[in-house]
């Protein structure tokens, strides 16, 4: 699979942050997230193991008990089954990478 960055495509997921599958295979998945100034992902859960990247914008970040301050550049890994959220304090561009394949994030779901 081969994917050509373009700007169209995006699923908003709940008010201020979107969504885009980029890629996946077999056992990985690759998203895009676009989360405006002021919205957040609330604390939740799930069984996939998801590492990500800061491209732009600013975060807090929370894995667990704590709270990180993430600026471009700025990674991180979350083992499956622990609750995190974050919160974007700048409009921020956000790769993560999920493992098994977060089903409800293939292109045929999120329509």
């Amino acid at each position: 699979m081969f994917y050509k960055k373009n700007t169209t495509g995006y699923k908003e997921i709940i008010s201020g942050v979107k969504l885009k599958t980029l890629t996946y295979g077999d056992k990985t998945l690759l998203s895009e997230f676009l989360i405006e100034q002021g919205n957040s992902l609330p604390r939740h859960h799930h069984s996939c193991e998801q590492i990500g990247y800061l491209v732009s914008g600013s975060m807090l970040l929370t894995i667990g008990d704590e709270t990180f301050e993430v600026s471009p550049g700025d990674s991180w890994a979350i083992k499956p089954n622990v609750i995190h959220s974050t919160a974007a304090v700048k409009n921020s561009v956000v790769i993560e990478v999920f493992s098994p394949v977060r089903e409800e994030y293939l292109p045929e779901n999120l329509l």
